[in-house]
């Protein structure tokens, strides 16, 4: 069947020739908008840092490899590759050797072909970067993922992101100077939102020449700041229709060539308020749907990216620091 959308499944194979999965792992970090730093309950939406509910940071970084790992091969098969994907909280909010500890470890496995570090486009100073960066000189791919969940700068304040859509840019352009792949995750259904807002923040994705995207809807989940609008009536998340129109439309702005790491989003219940569809159990559902939709439009991601001169990568820059990594 035709491929509609560049998944990251069908960019992976075709990328290693082979299988490859992500392998999440969750480790005590922080985010600036929690300890303080910037400011405290962090977004609006957060819960436990979105941190998969079958892991445990106090468990050891080698230990939730390698289940992950042992879990994959039993279901996929022996030949399968692996990204070790940093998932929760803000995965460079820390010191830059310790962080390269945990990095290093993550490569340790031999079929571990690469690193997905999820993170805030403010806390990305130039040494992680180069950090990142000495990996892919050893042959790994490495992907950072920058949060920026909305293009429109009051939409950040209302949600408590605590950065603005400034540092996305800086980050981004700086990281793919390093030489790194950078994937921007963005949230259809935010308060406050309509049509005209998702897709302003597709054509910021686009026009960075992304090579990424997560798109995913707003979900509610307990004992958040999201719940308490919820549960006064003055919050209501997309139906799943809608969600589908929306997601599709942003896709069509998309280049053809980006990478589409997520569509959806999971959770599991009692926690999960709403809506009903962002769950384990009908993920495949909603993917379907926006496949569906494409179809029936008789369009696809990247029908209508609007920058076309933007088709040619430019020259990658090599960027200099002061630190070097072994």
């Amino acid at each position: 069947m035709d491929q509609i959308i560049n998944f990251f499944r069908n960019y992976a194979r075709e990328r290693f020739g082979r299988r490859v999965k992500k392998i999440p792992v969750a480790l005590p970090f922080t985010c600036p908008n929690i300890d303080g730093t910037k400011g405290r309950g962090g977004c609006i939406y957060c819960y436990k840092g979105s941190r998969p509910e079958h892991l445990d940071p106090r468990t050891s970084l080698r230990e939730q490899i390698e289940q992950g790992i042992k879990h994959a091969k039993e279901r996929y098969g022996k030949k399968t590759l692996f990204f070790i994907y940093f998932q929760s909280y803000t995965n460079t909010y820390g010191d830059v050797w310790k962080l390269k500890e945990l990095y290093d470890t993550a490569l340790e496995y031999e079929d571990v072909v690469g690193l997905d570090v999820g993170t805030r486009p403010d806390c990305v100073p130039n040494e992680v970067l180069s950090l990142l960066s000495s990996y892919k000189e050893r042959g790994y791919e490495v992907w950072i993922e920058f949060g920026l969940q909305s293009a429109n700068f009051e939409t950040l304040k209302r949600i408590n992101r605590a950065h603005g859509v400034s540092e996305l840019v800086d980050a981004t352009l700086r990281a793919k100077a390093f030489g790194l792949k950078v994937c921007i995750h963005t949230i259809v259904g935010l308060p406050g939102e309509d049509r005209e807002d998702f897709l302003e923040t597709a054509k910021l994705v686009a026009s960075l020449r992304a090579d990424g995207i997560k798109i995913h809807p707003i979900y509610v989940m307990k004992n958040t700041g999201l719940a308490k609008l919820y549960e006064e009536g003055r919050f209501k998340p997309l139906s799943l229709e809608d969600y589908v129109r929306y997601a599709s439309e942003m896709l069509e702005l998309i280049s053809p060539t980006t990478v589409v790491h997520r569509l959806t989003a999971e959770a599991k219940k009692p926690a999960l308020l709403a809506p009903d569809y962002c769950t384990y159990e009908r993920k495949l559902e909603v993917i379907k749907a926006i496949e569906d939709y494409l179809r029936s439009r008789g369009s696809r991601q990247g029908a209508k990216f609007p920058f076309p001169s933007l088709s040619q990568e430019p020259q990658e820059r090599k960027c200099v620091s002061s630190l070097s990594f072994p």
